[in-house]
């Protein structure tokens, strides 16, 4: 169905610690139909060889962060960044505005009644207002500790160290209009994101029958 010229997506951002379930949320939004721009996969993308952004992080950082193939490794700098607030600060001058460019391009082009926008430390970069709802998928420190470190073969140190860099829980929690809390099963998962895919459809209508209300 077309829409109108006036309408406007409700606009989700998804957030939540590292490891709590982020992308199987947004899979499940994405196979219900609604638009999932992932802030990981275009951090992927602004840094692809011949890029502006990865060219400025040469120039800043070296080219030991490229592989042998004259891609970002991802892995090792990623290790050095958080093992180094001042380098992370740096990086992210760069990266962020990227990022954020690119992602309210993909916004502007994407269709649906709403759009998720993943975005991992919207709490951390103070950008939560500029979203009609914060969905923040939940799970204990010690679950993102072993999914981690299983997910990543990242030592318990280096675990630990990425936790620390992002906002505390009760921080996300504090910022969050809706919750998944991620400790059951998948169909669980399922069930959760079917009813905020009926409740976001809702709000998205009504939001907008109001504006395109005359006075």
């Amino acid at each position: 169905m077309k829409q109108s010229p006036n309408f406007r997506p409700l606009l989700i951002a998804l957030t939540g610690g590292i490891a709590s379930g982020k992308s199987a949320v947004a899979e499940i939004f994405s196979q219900l139909g609604a638009p999932v721009l992932d802030t990981d996969q275009i951090a992927r993308d602004v840094v692809e060889p011949g890029s502006p952004t990865l060219a400025k992080l040469v120039a800043e950082f070296g080219s030991d962060i490229l592989d042998a193939e004259g891609r970002l490794d991802r892995a090792r700098m990623r290790a050095r960044v958080f093992a180094d607030p001042e380098q992370r600060k740096r990086l992210e001058a760069i990266t962020h505005p990227a990022i954020r460019e690119e992602l309210a391009a993909r916004a502007q082009r994407a269709q649906g009644p709403y759009q998720i926008h993943v975005i991992p430390l919207l709490v951390e970069s103070g950008r939560s207002d500029l979203y009609d709802r914060v969905l923040l998928v939940d799970t204990s420190e010690e679950e993102q500790l072993k999914r981690l470190m299983a997910r990543d073969q990242s030592s318990p140190e280096l675990a630990r160290q990425i936790l620390a860099a992002q906002a505390s829980r009760e921080a996300r929690l504090d910022a969050a209009d809706d919750v998944i809390v991620n400790t059951g099963t998948l169909q669980d998962l399922r069930r959760f994101v079917e009813t905020l895919h009926r409740n976001y459809t809702l709000l998205s209508e009504r939001i907008n029958a109001e504006a395109a209300r005359p006075g």
